[in-house]
């Protein structure tokens, strides 16, 4: 895992929630633009750390294997 996917591991673990938007995550890499961050993350995702998660009308990340949606899909 890399310095950066570490931090947002850290950030996703000390919120309350387990669901986060793309912009909850520029916020953690004010130096970095929108591609590059969005880049970490699609690794992420890639590598199974992460997972995509969406209503419909909006696409949300969360840590793969955490929160109510993945444990009533039989992942959790």
């Amino acid at each position: 895992m890399t310095p950066d996917q570490q931090l947002i591991v850290d950030f996703i673990s000390t919120k309350n929630k387990t669901k986060f938007y793309f912009k909850d995550f520029l916020e953690i890499f004010p130096d970095k633009g929108p591609r590059e961050v969005k880049k970490i993350l699609t690794a992420m995702v890639q590598s199974e750390i992460m997972e995509f998660w969406s209503s419909g009308s909006t696409t949300m990340y969360g840590l793969k294997g955490a929160g109510k949606q993945s444990q009533a899909e039989g992942e959790g």
